[in-house]
């Protein structure tokens, strides 16, 4: 119970790396083929489960950026271009 209120607790990103790291361990886990398919079954689910955690984190991640862009108009920002390398 206790780790369940701390993940909640957890900033987006934190939440968004832990998420992401039990969705490689669990992969890893089914590519071995060793599970049967209600575990797989289990896997998978628990997995769509982790994937949505990290889309909404990775969401607020970008509404925090584009806050931090212009707090007074952030629907304003603009998407970041990643065709160039930012001069870098």
């Amino acid at each position: 119970m206790a780790k369940k209120q701390a993940v909640q607790n957890a900033s987006p990103v934190a939440d968004f790396e832990q998420s992401m790291q039990a969705l490689e361990d669990l992969v890893g886990k089914m590519e071995t083929g060793e599970m049967t398919l209600e575990e797989s079954l289990a896997a998978y689910e628990q997995g769509v489960g982790l994937y949505r955690r990290c889309q909404s984190a990775l969401e607020q991640a970008e509404l925090r950026v584009r806050l931090l862009s212009d707090p007074a108009l952030p629907d304003d920002a603009r998407d970041f271009d990643t065709s160039t390398d930012g001069g870098f």
